[in-house]
């Protein structure tokens, strides 16, 4: 005799009727591969060297590609990743309907430029017409836009991804290929972490 189950019991392999996944919001799931962890996404893979930067791995992968191995068996893989906000300056209100005019400015050209296409008069006046006018209301909007963050975030910034260290991989069965082309290359790298 089973029990019905309940709203809150979670789906599980082996279980009654648990061949068949419930559909969710994006379709029918597939099942999980052999392992658990998921279905596999590509052929195994092989590190065939770590390097402490990007420059580094792109040479590896440079030198393979001069000597005709099949680089598109490869893949450059950035490890320990941190983010970092690069603070550029102050954020300020003029600076912010600076920021807005500029960006107003090329709606506005985009648009003369529409309207001047069909002018039969003087189409220039149109497009500086456009261009003032996109300026203006973008230097309106940018400022009421930072006046209403209340101070909340008085800087401009530009945020980039970092890796502590760069590996080059390959398909399982080129990495003997690879690792003979790197004897040639004189190229000393760290063994691969584990």
């Amino acid at each position: 005799m089973t029990t019905p189950s309940s709203p809150t019991s979670a789906w599980r392999p082996g279980m009654p009727g648990g061949d068949t996944l419930p559909s969710g919001p994006a379709g029918r799931p597939s099942a999980p591969g052999q392992d658990g962890h998921g279905p596999e996404t590509g052929p195994p893979t092989v590190t065939i060297g770590s390097y402490p930067d990007y420059p580094s791995a792109q040479r590896v992968v440079d030198y393979l590609a001069d000597n005709r191995f099949p680089v598109e068996h490869s893949a450059i893989v950035g490890t320990n990743l941190t983010l970092v906000e690069t603070v550029l300056g102050r954020m300020t209100t003029g600076r912010a309907a600076l920021a807005g005019a500029g960006t107003g400015a090329w709606f506005g050209l985009f648009i003369g430029l529409l309207f001047g296409i069909f002018t039969a008069g003087n189409w220039v006046a149109v497009i500086l017409v456009g261009l003032l006018v996109g300026a203006v209301w973008g230097a309106v909007f940018g400022a009421v836009a930072h006046a209403m963050t209340g101070g909340r975030r008085d800087f401009t910034s530009a945020s980039s991804l970092r890796a502590g260290q760069y590996a080059v991989i390959v398909d399982a069965q080129f990495a003997e290929q690879a690792r003979q082309l790197l004897g040639r290359m004189h190229m000393t790298a760290s063994p691969p972490a584990r």
